[in-house]
């Protein structure tokens, strides 16, 4: 492992052409079985609520979740958090970095479909969720690190997989390779999850935006709502409930509501 004054060489999203980075994305024969296992697997979850119940249990247990949301609370809660900070803030500093969003998201869903098909992670394995937060640089990972504790290993597996990661020894670290634009990102992120797993209140390394979206309130209020897994759960659940309802209120909905954001 390289001493943490070392600068870190320029990551291989940085320098390698288009088709090389899709073809690394991929990966090999025992890659893309990896990927079908664990996008089956997600699936099977859409459909056993005891498995979906059991995580609760941890999470709760944990003291991160006092009251659940129904499935589609979540889903709908998931819709805002992608479109009222994700995405917004992704597209910002993917434009600042000279990357293209669109490329970009497809090299994501070739390294691993799941990401892309449960943003909240609930129905997401160990892994998976791992996996995700090694090939994003996440705005802020608290989140992911109260998620995990769904498993009961999840937060010593995490720090285990990032070390291997950081180290290049993890299975994926090719096909993370071909996304991670931040070569230093892994190190940091290491950093954080050994602080945090002394410390949960332990200041999280948030990532920088230089545009303008941190000077509109709205999206200082989506953030800071959707930044942790209580503040997530807790705007859940103050959505309407029933399907129909929330699909108006869906359609609907142009802004982020900030009368429902953390903190009011």
């Amino acid at each position: 492992m390289a001493s943490e004054g070392d600068e870190a060489p320029p990551s291989l999203r940085q320098t390698a052409s288009g088709p090389e980075l899709l073809l690394r994305a991929i990966g090999g024969p025992r890659e893309v079985a990896g990927k079908v296992g664990r996008l089956a697997r997600t699936m099977r979850l859409y459909v056993d609520r005891s498995q979906i119940d059991a995580r609760l249990d941890r999470l709760e247990a944990c003291g991160l979740i006092d009251r659940r949301p129904a499935t589609s609370q979540l889903f709908f809660g998931s819709l805002d958090m992608l479109r009222f900070v994700i995405e917004p803030a992704a597209r910002e500093y993917y434009a600042q970095k000279g990357i293209s969003f669109g490329f970009h998201q497809l090299l994501r869903v070739l390294d691993d479909p799941v990401s892309m098909i449960d943003p909240t992670g609930f129905l997401s394995e160990r892994d998976t969720i791992v996996g995700h937060v090694m090939q994003v640089v996440h705005l802020n990972p608290v989140y992911d690190l109260q998620l995990i504790q769904m498993f009961p290993d999840g937060l010593a597996d995490f720090e285990r997989q990032v070390e291997a990661m950081v180290d290049g020894t993890h299975p994926r670290a090719k096909t993370i390779a071909a996304i991670i634009e931040d070569p230093g990102y892994h190190r940091r992120l290491l950093d954080y999850v050994r602080r945090f797993r002394s410390d949960p209140a332990a200041a999280p390394p948030t990532r920088e935006q230089q545009g303008s979206l941190r000077d509109d309130d709205a999206f200082r209020a989506a953030e800071r709502t959707f930044a942790t897994l209580p503040g997530f759960v807790s705007y859940c659940n103050d959505l309407p409930r029933g399907v129909a309802r929330l699909a108006r209120r869906y359609a609907g909905l142009k802004a982020f509501p900030v009368d429902l954001a953390e903190g009011q």
